[in-house]
């Protein structure tokens, strides 16, 4: 495998590697670039160089272009799923999700970010008016998690408006970007506008983002790594989107549908194996309705079945890698020792299939307080808490009890609870009586310590590009 810079692939400067292993078989895939600050630098500069002539293509043709990828991506979506499946774990059928809500997303952007910039075209009468531009070259950093979607939230939003990218994907996960990569090659993308370079973030990672080119750094993935690469931006007054991580709170009012909760917590908590932001990670409960709560959600939890992401019967593959399944032994442990009740799992699957990769069951721990770990901390696996509450004011005060404000969900019958609950609770997107998946038209982003900025919507767009007030005499 190779890196595509300037429309050409590749080597590192340095001819270093590095291995893309399959989480379900322990097996090698390929060995990828293991690029650094010289390779940053090449791709930063090809992206500058493009940048003048696309900033100046008609918005309706840089459209065309983000609808190009997006059918690529529909006619490849078999072969797509497939090296997606392979390099995280997932099973295809997530995969194939993945990719068609992707694809769905680069049209939203292109249908509306071309509607967009007609809007801001300024009357010739007015003599003050604002125009809007792009900020200029983007560094996309996406998380190992939903490597297809992370990267093309910010691509799609970042093209339309005129910028050019360069993408470093995750190291667990490079081998799908640099499929898209090849999918905007086919695509006639003109050279430079999208790069994608591998490695590791904090070699080349940190390059991107320390380069003095680059306008505006759009990251996903965790907390800490977020704060060091902000610190780096703000020296050097970047824009940034930051969407980091989240310990998202769902609570469970004395008079919700119990029946509907639990079936949409389950399967929201342990989708992807928990490995995404804005999972349920605590499960908060009305003390009267609670061991019914807990007996749902146990019933529920055990249908599902784990195994290799290439069985079509699993319904959760294994954990990314060695550090993500760690964090989860450490949580329950951590949990067990401070008086947690283990409801379902617990501890690391063996035996068969499960001794090539790093497989943890779906578990439920029950009792859980805030001394513990899986309550504050991000999780980022199958492991769901579940502590009890009996007013509305201690709800409340346990859901806004950590550093983060990503996502929270209410289920009550209430309409002014939920209002209350809907305006108290510290998050940036939160879901009443049901769970879905975020839409591409509604803004998306954290508070607190889950980062600052939106990403979908028109407020994605516009955040790639800067306002500049025109005083027009004469």
């Amino acid at each position: 495998m190779r890196m595509y810079i300037d429309g050409k692939w590749t080597e590192a400067l340095n001819g270093q590697v590095f291995p893309v292993t399959n989480p379900s078989t322990g097996e090698k895939l390929a060995n990828v670039p293991r690029g650094q600050a010289g390779d940053a630098d090449c791709a930063v500069r090809s992206a500058q160089a493009a940048l003048p002539e696309w900033r100046d293509t008609d918005p309706a043709h840089r459209a065309a272009f983000v609808r190009e990828l997006a059918a690529r991506m529909r006619t490849g979506r078999a072969t797509l799923a497939e090296t997606l499946s392979s390099e995280l774990g997932r099973p295809l059928a997530g995969c194939l999700r993945e990719i068609d809500r992707a694809a769905d997303l680069l049209d939203y952007f292109a249908e509306t970010g071309e509607a967009l910039f007609r809007s801001w075209e300024p009357d010739p009468s007015q003599t003050a008016y604002v125009i809007r531009e792009p900020v200029g070259v983007v560094v996309a950093i996406a998380s190992f998690n939903y490597p297809i979607a992370l990267v093309t939230v910010k691509l799609g939003a970042a093209l339309v408006a005129g910028c050019t990218v360069v993408a470093k994907p995750a190291e667990d996960t490079p081998l799908s970007t640099l499929a898209l990569a090849r999918m905007a090659e086919d695509a006639e993308f003109p050279k430079g506008v999208f790069n994608v370079v591998t490695g590791l973030g904090g070699e080349i990672g940190m390059a991107l983002v320390e380069h003095p080119i680059p306008a505006k750094i759009a990251f996903t993935g965790g907390t800490e790594a977020g704060k060091r690469i902000a610190r780096e931006a703000v020296s050097r007054m970047k824009r940034m989107t930051m969407e980091l991580g989240g310990q998202s709170p769902a609570v469970i009012c004395a008079d919700a549908d119990i029946e509907t909760a639990v079936k949409a917590i389950v399967r929201h908590g342990f989708a992807n194996s928990g490995q995404f932001c804005y999972r349920v990670g605590r499960i908060l409960v009305a003390e009267e309705i609670a061991d019914a709560v807990e007996a749902g959600l146990i019933r529920e939890t055990l249908k599902l079945n784990v195994g290799p992401a290439h069985d079509a019967t699993v319904d959760l593959g294994p954990l990314a890698g060695e550090r993500i399944l760690a964090t989860a032994e450490r949580h329950v442990v951590d949990a067990r020792e401070k008086g947690a009740r283990v409801l379902t799992g617990g501890a690391q699957l063996e035996g068969g299939v499960y001794d090539k990769g790093f497989y943890y069951p779906p578990t439920l721990l029950a009792d859980c307080t805030m001394e513990m770990r899986v309550m504050t901390e991000e999780a980022f696996s199958p492991v769901l808490a579940i502590t009890r509450f009996r007013t509305e004011a201690e709800a409340m005060e346990l859901a806004n009890g950590t550093d983060y404000g990503l996502a929270a969900f209410v289920f009550t019958d209430n309409t002014q609870r939920a209002r209350r609950l809907i305006r108290g609770i510290e998050a940036g997107s939160i879901w009443v009586n049901d769970i879905q998946r975020s839409r591409h038209d509604m803004p998306f982003g954290g508070v607190k310590m889950s980062g600052f900025g939106r990403e979908k919507s028109t407020w994605g767009i516009e955040s790639y590009t800067e306002p500049k007030t025109v005083y027009f005499s004469g």
